[in-house]
C-alpha cells in the first residue's frame, strides 16, 4: 500500500523539446522566471515578472519543468549579470 506520494503525478502538459508560449508571473529564489501551463510549473532561465516569452522545455521532473527562452519581449527593468553561454 502506497501512501501517496509516488514519482508518477500523471502525464504532464508540457513535452521536452517543444516550445510555448507563456507569460512569466513570479520569480524564483534563484531568479528565474516562473511560468504556468495547465498550473504546472516551468521554471524559465532568465525570465522576468511580466514577460511575455517563447520558451523551449529542456527538462521534466514531476512537479515542475525546466525552460530556456527562445525569444521573448525586453523585460520591464533587466536585471545586471553575466549571461552564461555554454
Amino acid at each position: 500500500m502506497s501512501f501517496g506520494r509516488r514519482d508518477s503525478f500523471g502525464p504532464k502538459p508540457v513535452e521536452a523539446g517543444k516550445e510555448y508560449d507563456v507569460q512569466i508571473t513570479e520569480v524564483s529564489r534563484k531568479g528565474d522566471g516562473i511560468a504556468r501551463i495547465q498550473g504546472f510549473v516551468i521554471f524559465v532561465k532568465d525570465g522576468k515578472v511580466g514577460q511575455n516569452a517563447k520558451i523551449r522545455v529542456s527538462q521534466i521532473g514531476p512537479r515542475f519543468a525546466t525552460a530556456e527562452m527562445v525569444n521573448g519581449e525586453a523585460a520591464p527593468a533587466p536585471a545586471a549579470g553575466n549571461n552564461s553561454s555554454d
